[in-house]
């Protein structure tokens, strides 16, 4: 009997949508994560001091932002970038990748998806990094939906030098990929094309809802595909601005209810504008974050 008013007690909590997954349980109470684009200027000026300060807002995972064409992190190399991180009790899961298409002052830009690819695995495997992720497409880089099925063949054989390395490949959107083209989203086109055990995506929760897609549509229609998700609020004005976590009209409640559905093993914080500090933001968004969906 009692067994089995367990179960029911589960099976009507799991009903309502308020029990989070074990896995998001186990380490997301701990493993907090920040994109540290946030705080880009800071990591420019001081990188040490920024991700120290990072840390004791209570952060623990952080996603890289900068792999330059020196192959540096933030002007650290891969072992020096490390020990920082160690010596902050930090870890770097996840970091973002250009694809290289578009040329710098005639020279293709080293580091990237199409040039220094095997330099770039390497440095990530000494990071600790275990999924790669391509940040974004230059307007020149988008094109038609042949040229995504051409993207989607090139993040297929970038997931494969990845897969050696032990590190998994992703793409992370913005809202341009939910413009249709005849009658069919790039997006749609890239979950298609891509080879789901080479390329897994993270989803923008912010850009995606701006686009007019809801995330737990894409969950049930994906389902797994998304090991990752940048957590960023959008505010209530015309203008959908970026805004502190908690303070905009995105529903994380629900999205976060559906963590097991989407495969989700890391989320980040990530606010591109903050009206003040970024610090005072990213602040806020984790005091919502523990308090209200953890």
């Amino acid at each position: 009997m009692n067994s089995r008013r367990t179960f029911v007690k589960s099976a009507a909590l799991l009903s309502a949508g308020v029990l989070l997954s074990p896995e998001l349980l186990a380490s997301s109470k701990k493993n907090i994560g920040l994109q540290l684009y946030t705080v880009r200027d800071a990591m420019q000026q001081d990188p040490a001091a920024t991700l120290a300060r990072v840390a004791k807002l209570g952060y623990t995972c952080m996603e890289g932002a900068t792999y330059t064409g020196n192959q540096k992190f933030y002007g650290m190399e891969p072992a020096a970038f490390a020990k920082v991180l160690k010596q902050n009790g930090l870890k770097m899961p996840s970091s973002h990748y250009l694809l290289g298409e578009q040329e710098n002052n005639g020279q293709p830009t080293q580091g990237t998806i199409l040039h220094g690819w095997d330099k770039a695995v390497d440095d990530a495997a000494q990071v600790g990094i275990k999924y790669m992720v391509c940040a974004w497409l230059t307007e020149s880089e988008r094109g038609n939906l042949d040229h995504y099925k051409l993207l989607a063949e090139r993040l297929n054989k970038a997931g494969e030098r990845c897969k050696k390395a032990g590190i998994q490949m992703a793409y992370h959107n913005h809202d341009f990929e939910f413009a249709a083209q005849n009658g069919q989203l790039p997006y749609g086109v890239l979950l298609k094309e891509t080879d789901k055990s080479l390329v897994q995506m993270e989803l923008d929760l912010y850009w995606a809802t701006k686009a007019g897609h809801d995330p737990v549509e894409l969950f049930k229609q994906n389902p797994g595909r998304f090991p990752l998700w940048h957590v960023k609020d959008m505010d209530k004005t015309p203008q959908q601005n970026f805004t502190e976590v908690g303070n905009g009209s995105i529903d994380f409640k629900r999205i976060f209810a559906q963590a097991k559905l989407a495969g989700l093993k890391h989320f980040f914080v990530e606010q591109d504008q903050t009206p003040g500090s970024p610090f005072d933001s990213i602040q806020q968004s984790i005091t919502h974050i523990k308090r209200n969906l953890i």
